[in-house]
């Protein structure tokens, strides 16, 4: 079982970024997928969480309203959209398979994670 995220890189305050993940090695359409993120010197930490079918979504506080949560089961695919990211977002962000339904929200499976760097 494999999640490959890539989207991550150097943005400026105010810009935005697309993550994506792709699984494979099963399929995990009948699957909640999520992102977290775990800043320097800190803990990880949820960001978002999608059902199975795409129906409902989770949002961590910091993000509400910024991060948007997607996913494509035709292609095993997660998306996260970030708009207005401010320095506080930079960290290492993971996805995530088989994401709890409630908090604390945990998982599964992880990626490998891909950097996100947010420079004011």
């Amino acid at each position: 079982v494999q999640l490959q995220a890539c989207g991550g890189g150097l943005v400026q305050a105010g810009g935005s970024l697309r993550l994506s993940c792709a699984a494979s090695g099963r399929t995990f359409s009948r699957s909640a997928m999520g992102w977290f993120r775990q800043a320097p010197g800190k803990e990880r930490e949820f960001v978002a969480r999608i059902n199975w079918i795409g129906s409902s979504t989770n949002y961590a506080d910091s993000v509400k309203g910024r991060f948007t949560i997607s996913r494509d089961n035709a292609k095993n695919t997660v998306y996260l959209q970030m708009l207005s990211l401010k320095p506080e977002d930079t960290a290492v962000y993971f996805c995530a398979a088989d994401v709890t339904r409630y908090p604390p929200y945990d998982s599964t499976y992880w990626g490998q994670g891909t950097l996100v760097t947010v420079s004011s």
